[in-house]
């Protein structure tokens, strides 16, 4: 049986979304978190609710997942960093693993 899960991040990822699907005109940490939320989305049973609005704010956008893709492989070839943007909401992206008790 398949039934539907509840994804640890979905209130967040939610509140997120929400955020997004205000924007008209884009930046490019909107174009990545929403590359980010399609890809932790995709394969998921579950957040149904989600994935429709995602495939909405693409439309809204006039994007497709291709396009999507393509807008965010140059984001991130041309330096883009999560550490670089003002989201608080990055959560892991600059984790450090030197040992500052080293000399």
């Amino acid at each position: 049986m398949n039934e539907a899960q509840n994804h640890p991040l979905y209130s967040t990822d939610r509140e997120n979304l929400d955020r997004l699907i205000g924007h008209d005109s884009p930046e490019s940490i909107d174009f990545v978190e929403l590359s980010r939320l399609i890809i932790r989305y995709q394969d998921f049973n579950g957040a149904d609710d989600l994935n429709s609005d995602m495939e909405k704010l693409l439309k809204k956008w006039g994007l497709n997942r291709e396009k999507l893709e393509e807008i965010t492989r140059k984001i991130w070839s041309d330096g883009f960093r999560p550490t670089s943007s003002p989201s608080p909401e990055n959560v892991g992206s600059g984790f450090d693993t030197s040992d500052s008790t080293q000399p």
